[in-house]
C-alpha cells in the first residue's frame, strides 16, 4: 500500500473548518473529492488535526493511502488544477505506509494575527483590535500558559474531548509595524483554545489584571471564567512537527 503525505495551505473563510460535516462544505471534503476524481477510487484523507470554521492554514498536513503508484509531480499539478483557488497543495511526497498525519504529530504551531489599523488587504486574515497593545504585558501573561495544564476553561463548553490536558512549549507575542503576532506551540489544542487564550490575554491587559488572573482561570476549569473568543479569521495553523 502506498502512502502519500500532503502539505496544504487554505483560506478558511468560506469553509466550516477542516473536518467532514453533514450539510457543510469543508476543506477535507473538497480535497478528498478532488483526489478521488484523479485516481478514480475512494480514499480516506487523514488530517493532522481539525481547524475550526473560518480558520486558515499555512502548513496543514494530511495523508492518504492507495494501491496505485502515483506520479507525484503530475498528480500534484492535477490536484491543484481541480481545487478552488482558496486551497493549495504546496508539497507532496511518498512516506512510510505506517505514517499517520494525526497520531504521529508531536507538536503543532498556530499564530494569531492582530492588526492595529483598518486595512482592506488584511480584513479576512486578521482581527482589527482597537485597544492598547502592550507586548511586554502580553508576553508576561502568556508565560503562565507554558507547561502542562488542564485547559477546560479555554475550550468550548460543548467540546466532546474528554481529556483537556495540553502541554504548551511556547507562547509569545511580537509586533512588526502595525501587525501583532501571537505564536503558540503545543502537543495538542482543544476546540477554540487558541482564540480563547488570545481573548483572555487582551481582556486581562485591558483591565490591568496580573498573572494571578490567568492562574485562577486555569484552576477554575470553567469556560465561563475565561475571556471572549476572538474572531476565527486571524488564526492560522502554521506548522505541524513530526
Amino acid at each position: 500500500m502506498n502512502n502519500y503525505k500532503l502539505t496544504i495551505q487554505y483560506d478558511g473563510t468560506s469553509y466550516a473548518g477542516w473536518q467532514l460535516q453533514k450539510n457543510s462544505m469543508t476543506i477535507q471534503q473538497k480535497i478528498t473529492e478532488s483526489i478521488e476524481i484523479i485516481i478514480k477510487e475512494k480514499v480516506n484523507l487523514i488530517g493532522s488535526g481539525r481547524t475550526d470554521t473560518g480558520v486558515h492554514a499555512i502548513g496543514q498536513v494530511a495523508n492518504f493511502r492507495t494501491e496505485q503508484e502515483i506520479d507525484i509531480y503530475k498528480f500534484k499539478h492535477s490536484l491543484n488544477s481541480i481545487l478552488s483557488k482558496d486551497i493549495a497543495v504546496v508539497k507532496m511526497g511518498k512516506v512510510d505506509e505506517k505514517f499517520h498525519s494525526r497520531f504521529d504529530a508531536k507538536r503543532r504551531i498556530y499564530f494569531y494575527l492582530i492588526i492595529k489599523y483598518k486595512s482592506p488587504f488584511y480584513s479576512h486574515y486578521s482581527y482589527f483590535y482597537h485597544g492598547a497593545i502592550n507586548i511586554n504585558s502580553f508576553n508576561r501573561l502568556s508565560k503562565m500558559f507554558i507547561g502542562s495544564h488542564d485547559f477546560t476553561s479555554f475550550c468550548q463548553a460543548n467540546s466532546e474531548t474528554e481529556k483537556k490536558l495540553c502541554t504548551i512549549y511556547d507562547a509569545h507575542w511580537k509586533e512588526i509595524g502595525g501587525l501583532v503576532f501571537f505564536r503558540i506551540e503545543a502537543d495538542r489544542f482543544l476546540h477554540g483554545m487558541v482564540r480563547t487564550i488570545v481573548g483572555t490575554i487582551l481582556s486581562a491587559v485591558k483591565n490591568n489584571f496580573d498573572e494571578g488572573f490567568i492562574k485562577s482561570i486555569l484552576s477554575a476549569e470553567d469556560r465561563e471564567a475565561a475571556g471572549e473568543t476572538v474572531p476565527a479569521k486571524g488564526l492560522f495553523l502554521f506548522k505541524v512537527k513530526y
